[in-house]
């Protein structure tokens, strides 16, 4: 089971050491958030990652998750590519349309939709992996453009627990991530997604799952994880319990050993 864990949302000086504690306690990943505007502070995911890339070599750099709607598309593509050349290749771009509960304050203050977000998700996505790979692509106003230096495209993990974004992971995803949902849940969602892939003749996407906190003892952690496993889970990603970054990393690194 590969174990991931978020950088610090609010506390730049702390990206470089958390990063670096990851890697070297052999930790899978390590994700930023991203929101404009949110119900606390929070700091922008592309220059998060891209601090963490600076100090590391191995470890996976994930949106966690990017909101593509809040971008004209061409912005996004570009921050894509540039991230995935600048960290060797390490990136996962991790794609959602919002936690409503943060509400539109950041979508008004980008000039973007909110109630047209999932739309304009399904729209980016189907010309992302062209504009990041340096290929000529038509956007949003007609334009044909041509971002360069183009890179590899990362994989695409498309967050969100509907089916909606069920829908919008079978057909564009390379990875679906559930959101705090149990074992069960995420058996259930992975054999509707296997359903769609499949009638779709795309490659059922595999399955990251955003943990609630696992702290307490180790050995019941890692018996939720064995259970994440069987449900078909690649990769857990472990919610903070709070501020202490040290000690939610190093519970991981003892929950990886286990």
């Amino acid at each position: 089971m590969k174990i991931g864990v978020f950088l610090p949302a609010s506390s730049p000086a702390d990206i470089p050491a958390a990063a670096r504690f990851a890697e070297q306690a052999g930790l899978d990943s390590v994700w930023s958030v991203d929101h404009l505007i949110a119900s606390g502070p929070i700091l922008d995911s592309t220059v998060a990652l891209a601090a963490a890339a600076g100090v590391t070599e191995r470890i996976t750099l994930g949106y966690g998750v990017m909101l593509l709607a809040l971008r004209r598309v061409a912005v996004a593509a570009k921050q894509v590519s540039t991230l995935q050349l600048v960290s060797g290749g390490r990136l996962a771009l991790g794609v959602g349309t919002g936690n409503p509960a943060h509400g539109d304050p950041g979508w008004r203050a980008a000039g973007m939709s909110f109630e047209d977000r999932g739309r304009r998700t399904d729209q980016a996505l189907s010309r992302l992996p062209a504009l990041v790979t340096g290929q000529r692509t038509t956007i949003e106003d007609g334009q044909d453009v041509t971002l360069e230096p183009g890179s590899a495209m990362p994989p695409v993990l498309v967050a969100g627990d509907g089916p909606r974004a069920r829908r919008r992971a079978a057909e564009f995803g390379d990875g679906w991530i559930a959101l705090a949902q149990d074992p069960g849940a995420v058996a259930a969602g992975l054999a509707e997604l296997r359903e769609r892939a499949v009638a779709l003749g795309r490659p059922v996407p595999s399955a990251t799952v955003v943990a609630p906190a696992l702290d307490g003892s180790v050995a019941r952690a890692a018996q939720r994880l064995a259970e994440y496993a069987a449900a078909g889970t690649e990769r857990v990603v472990l919610a903070p319990t709070g501020e202490d970054w040290r000690h939610d990393y190093s519970f991981a690194a003892d929950l990886r050993a286990a």
